[in-house]
């Protein structure tokens, strides 16, 4: 029985990978089945459109321990594609597969089709300036990053819960998780962001950033040089092709010159404004709507409106 497989260490990327899948699953016509660590993620899954969710069930936690496990279950099913969360453990087991499948493989796609009975896959290459085009051979591995998709929305009818002792890799096991702690919010599932850049001559002059997100009830991000060169604001709020990679609704970028490293990191927001006292900035070029103006200027005025 072929099919599509999906897995995710990561509970919500687990079911953003359900909508590609349920894509692919009308070009195949095979079922999808979805993979998860434990019961509660499974039934979750089941009721967002998965056919049948399987519960992975071990002693050892360790998620890369699980690598063989999948394997199993993948070729098994005699599986046409499996897509797998492209966290860092993600890549680690969807390798491992797509090894033992001597099977092709793509990472960090951004859209997947079917075509002439080959997966189709793009990714963005080169920070952004460029897209490339995989086409890869039946069976395939196909690793996918959080907020590529959004999760589908829950199905009419749940599908089927089954659980799986498996034995987990005990060369390696879990002994302890702990928290890592973070200044602030996850910008990432932020709707609304005021990013700042380097057009802000001293760190006391991002209250008026702050003011405006305050206005617009959003949450405050940066470029890099803000926050790894003037330590002005938290690493966790630094967007870009090594920082975070946001979807806001609104995405206001603010004495900031929109290089591409920069942009790679918010191109997928759904509205850009732009505030930049250089018309020629690339901001400009990424952006829906611009101010070409001083931001000591704008962004007071732009407060004072929304107040009111």
């Amino acid at each position: 029985m072929a099919g599509i497989f999906v897995f995710s260490e990561d509970s919500a990327l687990a079911k953003q990978l359900l909508t590609p899948a349920l894509e692919l699953k009308k070009s195949l016509a095979q079922p999808v089945t979805a993979l998860a660590l434990n019961e509660a993620d499974a039934k979750e899954l089941a009721t967002l459109g998965a056919d049948k969710a399987v519960v992975l069930e071990s002693g050892n936690k360790w998620a890369e321990g699980f690598a063989e496990a999948i394997y199993s279950q993948v070729s098994g099913a005699g599986a046409s594609i499996l897509l797998v969360g492209g966290t860092l453990r993600g890549k680690h087991v969807a390798a491992y597969v797509a090894a033992k499948l001597n099977a092709g493989m793509t990472t960090d796609a951004k859209t997947l089709k079917i075509e002439d009975r080959k997966l189709l896959a793009t990714r963005v290459l080169y920070a952004g300036l460029a897209v490339g085009e995989e086409l890869v051979a039946l069976p395939a591995v196909a690793t996918i990053r959080a907020r590529t998709f959004v999760a589908p929305p829950a199905a009419a009818t749940a599908g089927v819960v089954e659980t799986v002792a498996v034995e987990g890799d005990a060369r390696v096991s879990l002994g302890e998780v702990t928290s890592t702690s973070a200044a602030g919010v996850d910008i990432s599932a932020a709707t609304k962001l005021v990013s700042v850049g380097r057009g802000f001559r001293k760190q006391e002059d991002l209250k008026l950033a702050e003011d405006l997100s305050g206005a617009l009830k959003a949450e405050m991000s940066c470029t890099r040089g803000v926050a790894e060169d003037e330590h002005w604001l938290p690493i966790e709020r630094y967007i870009g092709i090594s920082g975070q990679t946001v979807k806001p609704e609104l995405y206001l970028a603010v004495g900031l010159s929109g290089q591409v490293q920069h942009m790679v990191g918010c191109r997928e927001s759904k509205v850009i404004v732009a505030v930049n006292n250089d018309e020629r900035a690339p901001i400009f070029e990424a952006a829906d709507y611009g101010i070409v103006g001083d931001l000591y200027e704008v962004l007071p005025l732009l407060t004072a409106a929304l107040r009111k």
